[in-house]
């Protein structure tokens, strides 16, 4: 959407909405509508961050020549971009300190392996944590993902710089370019709890993980009295 575009009142749109379902009163559908016109706000207000994000200048240059363990050995960090122009990478807390993964970085990364072969056809999408790569593959192996590429960052060097200058385990998730011969750092999710609003737990917007956009659909909401798990009774 083009900020130069002349977009109707998003209350206008609403009210061409022609969608009823079963046996809903006027005070539902008056409600509803008014909800509906802050959805399409909503839209617009992603889709103009959206641009303003693609409008970034420059980032840093990447000037270290990272090097990584993958499913296939040795990697350079010009190599995880593959074909593409642009490389995404999400850390992962997995560090070698850790006797299991973070089950609410797994929920995320179960719900990109079924995706990573979709997104794959734009940009180059990796995962690294800093366990040894055998552990990666292991874990790979035990949730059944087929499609993410995995890699160790055994030096840490990578994770120092991008992700944590004290070698934490903490998520993080940096998009590169490598264009006219230069890798260059392009955006990175820089939401945390400094940022966080009262009575919220700390969260980047638009979210990565699909599982909060579909329980923001439903009364239930959130919640705070459950977490994700690693393994659930067949």
């Amino acid at each position: 959407m083009s900020t130069q575009q002349q977009l109707k009142p998003a209350s206008e749109l609403a009210q061409k909405n022609g969608v009823r379902f079963p046996n809903e009163n006027e005070e539902y559908r008056r409600a509803r509508d008014l909800l509906l016109a802050q959805e399409i706000e909503l839209r617009r207000h992603i889709e103009r961050v959206a641009e303003q994000r693609r409008a970034l200048p420059p980032g840093g240059l990447v000037a270290k020549d990272y090097r990584f363990e993958g499913e296939d050995g040795a990697a350079s960090f010009a190599s995880l971009f593959g074909d593409k122009q642009t490389l995404a990478v999400y850390s992962y807390m997995y560090g070698p300190k850790r006797e299991r993964p973070c089950p609410m970085c797994t929920s995320l990364l179960s719900a990109w392996d079924g995706e990573a072969a979709d997104v794959g056809q734009r940009i180059a999408l990796v995962i690294v944590a800093r366990s040894p790569i055998e552990r990666l593959l292991a874990f790979k192996k035990e949730r059944g993902w087929r499609h993410l590429k995995l890699y160790a960052d055994v030096s840490g060097d990578y994770t120092r710089d991008y992700v944590s200058a004290d070698d934490a385990d903490i998520p993080a998730f940096n998009v590169f370019t490598r264009r006219d011969g230069a890798i260059r750092h392009f955006w990175s999710g820089e939401m945390g709890p400094e940022t966080a609003d009262p009575g919220q737990d700390p969260r980047g917007a638009p979210d990565l993980m699909p599982l909060w956009t579909i329980l923001d659909s439903t009364p239930e909401g959130r919640g705070t009295d459950w977490y994700p798990k690693l393994n659930y009774p067949a």
